[in-house]
């Protein structure tokens, strides 16, 4: 149909031309209907900001019925604009060139913050140009396609979670299409099949004809196959295939057009299933085997009061085939008595508890026979009883063995009986609580006690006060299950006196059993033995006491002959005038004054009497400091190692002393090694359990070790017993007095630790320091002592000197006043009491520890201070009380000073103390 040219309106008529224009009108009319009702959505834009002139009814459909017309897309649809549907129009009006999209997805969202609508669209953008070719304007046109790719995207994902379904259940699974001749199924082809199914059978089977992969596959699996691919009826069957090796259980039906001959088939693998059936069918005849063969009654009773089992003994039992008895009733098969003699035990298991009783049950033959029997309940998986197992056994053999045990046992009860009458050792039983259970004869004669005496009391109330706490102790070991053997102590004789006791007790069933003997006269002879032992031991001190004194009266004649002579001649000299040789014979005398101090010193630490100076001390860096010292000491001939351990605990400890302590350790491992060697000092970190403190002669706890370890001759073990002994030593007369090691083992007992030697002959010794450790930080001040510049005294400083040695006082005083110090003397302590409590102003008190007049030092120091608490002090001391002065923990304040000392020393110690805040 084709429209007629359009007329020219200057040739019309009027009627014609009304005619025409109700021809377009018409015209118009349907066009505008048809724009209206498109199934598409249209629209037209002009610009190039894209502003709406016309949109049909679809495309307000598509923009949830938004106004937009005179608007631009932007302005209209801001959700647009944001998913890039503008800058899609700017590039179409820009370059002339259409755009079409096919499942585009645009977001709608009618108001801000609303609900988000998902659509799906297929479009065109096409531009639209005016008379010179130049786009005007673009027009829209397309579908909205959104229920059609939602049905696709859900069938996709079906079709993913079946694919997945069927790629993962373990059920084997395939489609085959069967291959017939006739009515007769020969073949069929694997059409799909999952990793399962692949798996089974072991090789990949998609697409090929059984007969290609499994040739002697049985007839059966083509004829059920077949059967259902022709019938419509499913399958379902259990079978070994020979081919496979396996048992399956196969599901069949006929899938799709009939025609087409296709069967879906799910394969389950049921080999291990099969075979726990048959192992379980096995287990069932052994156990039948087994429980026929024991002469023991066994069966089960369902809560019904029905035989739902019983073995071969019911036959001999109850004259029953056991086939006979399953089934029946328990009342038929025990008779009306002998059902209510059991009837109480029965109803007890089916209510659930284990039940075990005794009763006469003779033989068929008349014989006497007694039963045991035992109900034992079972519980089904909801915990209900629903039933119990019977065991019955003749035990008329035990219980005449039990019988005779019971007469024997009696028997020997009478003999032990015999023997706890007779015995010479006390024998009891005690329980828990503290009271004797029952005491054979030999208690009341070795204590005088009688038995029920003993027995109405605590035995604690018979036990020597000194004794309670180790016998106590020994009762908790009891209670917790040790025994205690020749354990000790003293019970009261009822006369009064004490008799010795040793204990042999075990626990046994909440009771105590002992076995006790007297061993007062075997203390007797041991304290007889021990005052003999310790007469010796006198005898030998003594003999060592002599040694001392003979070594000190050597030593020390030795050193006053040097200073008694350097006195003479300076004072000879003096007389005739020549001064010039003063110095030497001064230098002399007190190089000898010195050594005897050093030698008292050394006879103080063996003593353990030493004055020390404790202090957190880092020994590591002790070691380290003195580590060159030693090196120049022992000579180029002896390789010095030292290993310090990272992270060693600190010491509490005199670091001079054990600066010296050692220092004589080297020296004597040099003196081990006349053709050099090698020396190792150690430090190390060390837990003492208590086996080791036994064997170390110390307590248990945490240590630091210095060992100091030679390649030298070592020492015979006669000798390491001896080394520590004063004056004792190995070198050759002249070249050492005996007292180094045993100065190192009286510092380490001082200070609370222990010195142990390890050596072999020809290969060298080891000495350990050990030394306690302590809980705190060491002081990392500068251990090397060096005398400040002393300066003279404030205005009117004052120093009280109490001394009862006027020598002392006299020299005290005199470097005081040289001091500019006012110096106050008192020559015991009533009288430097009397100073402190008077009103004389004093800066420093300076005393010795052991004074006449009733009070020590240290205590006239504290009484002074009750007077004056910031009261400074200063002890001097040649013999070291330590425990009067707290074994060296000083209060604030206090500091000692050992004699003989350096008088520099002494002015220094007084200005620094008078100075400190």
């Amino acid at each position: 149909m084709h429209a007629a040219p359009n007329p020219d309106p200057e040739t019309l008529s009027r009627e014609q031309l009304e005619a025409e224009v109700r021809l377009l009108r018409t015209q118009s009319a349907s066009l505008a209907q048809m724009f209206e009702q498109a199934p598409s959505f249209i629209a037209l834009l002009s610009g190039p900001d894209h502003r709406y002139t016309l949109t049909n009814a679809a495309y307000q459909r598509a923009i949830d019925h938004r106004a937009v017309t005179g608007r631009t897309v932007a302005e209209a649809l801001p959700d647009a604009a944001a998913q890039g549907y503008v800058d899609l129009l700017d590039e179409v009006f820009r370059s002339g060139r259409p755009h079409r999209a096919t499942g585009a997805r645009f977001d709608v969202q009618a108001a801000p913050g609303g609900p988000v609508k998902e659509r799906y669209l297929d479009f065109v953008y096409q531009p639209i140009t005016d008379a010179r070719g130049r786009v005007s304007g673009i027009f829209v046109e397309g579908h909205d396609v959104t229920e059609r790719m939602l049905a696709e995207v859900a069938l996709r994902e079906n079709e993913a979670r079946y694919r997945t379904l069927f790629e993962s259940i373990e059920v084997g699974f395939c489609i085959v299409e069967m291959k017939f001749e006739g009515d007769r199924a020969v073949d069929y082809r694997i059409v799909e099949a999952n990793p399962a199914f692949v798996q089974q059978t072991g090789a990949d089977v998609a697409g090929k004809w059984v007969s290609e992969f499994a040739p002697d596959l049985e007839r059966h699996w083509f004829d059920t196959y077949g059967r259902v691919a022709l019938t419509g009826e499913p399958a379902h069957f259990e079978h070994y295939a020979d081919v496979f090796g396996r048992w399956f259980d196969v599901r069949a039906l006929r899938t799709g057009d009939p025609s087409a001959h296709r069967v879906a088939i799910f394969f389950s693998d049921i080999t291990e299933r099969r075979m726990m059936e048959a192992r379980a069918e096995a287990g069932e005849r052994e156990l039948r085997l087994i429980t026929d063969a024991l002469p023991v009654l066994i069966s089960f009773i369902g809560a019904d009061h029905v035989y739902r089992f019983a073995n071969k003994a019911y036959e001999d039992w109850f004259s029953v085939p056991a086939e006979e008895i399953v089934g029946r009733d328990v009342r038929d098969i025990l008779g009306a008595e002998a059902y209510a003699a059991r009837k109480s035990f029965l109803d007890r298991a089916l209510a659930g508890e284990a039940v075990t009783f005794e009763l006469d049950w003779p033989r068929r033959d008349g014989q006497p026979r007694v039963a045991e029997i035992r109900y034992l309940p079972r519980r089904s998986t909801d915990g209900h009883v629903d039933g119990f197992h019977v065991f019955v056994q003749d035990v008329t053999a035990r219980k005449r063995t039990e019988a005779e045990l019971a007469r024997q046992v009696a028997a020997r009860t009478a003999e032990r009986d015999q023997v706890w009458q007779a015995s010479s050792d006390l024998l009891c039983v005690a329980n828990f609580d503290g009271y004797f259970v029952s005491l054979n004869p030999a208690w009341p004669r070795t204590l005088g006690w009688s038995e029920a005496e003993m027995k109405a009391r605590p035995f604690l109330d018979f036990v020597h006060p000194d004794d309670i706490a180790s016998t106590l102790a020994a009762a908790n070991g009891l209670a917790r299950g040790e025994a205690q053997l020749t354990f000790e102590n003293r019970y009261r004789h009822k006369d009064g006196s004490d008799v010795w006791l040793s204990w042999n007790a075990v626990p046994r069933d909440g009771l105590i059993y002992a076995s006790v003997r007297d061993v007062t006269e075997v203390k007797r002879q041991a304290e007889a033995l021990a005052k003999t032992e310790e007469a010796l031991r006198q005898s030998q001190k003594m003999e060592a006491v002599g040694q001392l004194t003979g070594g000190l009266a050597h030593d020390f004649n030795n050193l006053l002959a040097g200073i008694s002579g350097s006195l003479e001649l300076m004072q000879t000299r003096m007389t005739q005038g020549r001064m010039g040789d003063l110095d030497r014979y001064m230098t002399v005398a007190q190089g000898a004054a010195k050594r005897a101090a050093a030698l008292t010193h050394r006879l103080l630490a063996f003593s353990r009497r030493q004055t020390l100076d404790p202090k957190p001390t880092n020994v590591n860096r002790l070691v380290k400091d003195m580590e060159e010292l030693v090196r120049r000491t022992v000579g180029p001939a002896i390789h010095l190692e030292v290993v310090g351990l990272a992270g060693l605990w600190p010491a509490l400890i005199d670091p001079g002393q054990l600066e010296n302590a050692l220092l004589n350790l080297c020296i004597n491992a040099r003196d081990a090694m006349p053709d050099g060697g090698r020396i190792t000092i150690e430090t190390a970190n060390k837990w003492i359990d208590a086996a080791g403190a036994r064997q170390h002669d110390m307590p248990p706890g945490q240590y630091l070790s210095v060992c100091v370890t030679d390649t030298g001759t070592g020492m015979a073990p006669e000798l390491i017993e001896k080394v520590f002994e004063p004056f004792f030593t190995t070198k050759p007369t002249g070249e050492g007095t005996g007292l180094g090691l045993s100065m190192v083992y009286g510092f380490a007992r001082q200070s609370g630790g222990q010195v142990r030697i390890y050596s072999e002959v020809g290969q060298g010794s080891t000495i350990c320091l050990y030394l306690p450790r302590h809980y705190g930080e060491a002081d990392e001040d500068d251990i090397t002592r060096r005398l400040a510049e002393v300066g003279r005294a404030g205005q009117g400083e004052t120093v009280l000197i109490v001394d009862d040695e006027p020598s002392v006082r006299m020299l005290v005083t005199e470097v005081l006043e040289d001091l500019g110090y006012t110096a106050i003397e008192a020559a015991d302590s009533v009288a430097g009491l009397r100073v402190l409590q008077s009103d004389v102003r004093i800066d420093l008190l300076v005393t010795d520890v052991g004074l006449p007049g009733g009070m020590n030092g240290r205590q006239m120091a504290d009484a002074g201070r009750e007077w004056r608490p910031s009261l400074k002090v200063l002890f001097i001391t040649g013999y070291a009380e330590n425990a009067v002065l707290g074994n060296g923990y000083l209060r604030p304040g206090m500091q000692v000073l050992t004699k003989p000392f350096v008088l520099e020393t002494l002015a220094s110690r007084i200005k620094d103390l008078i100075a400190e805040t």
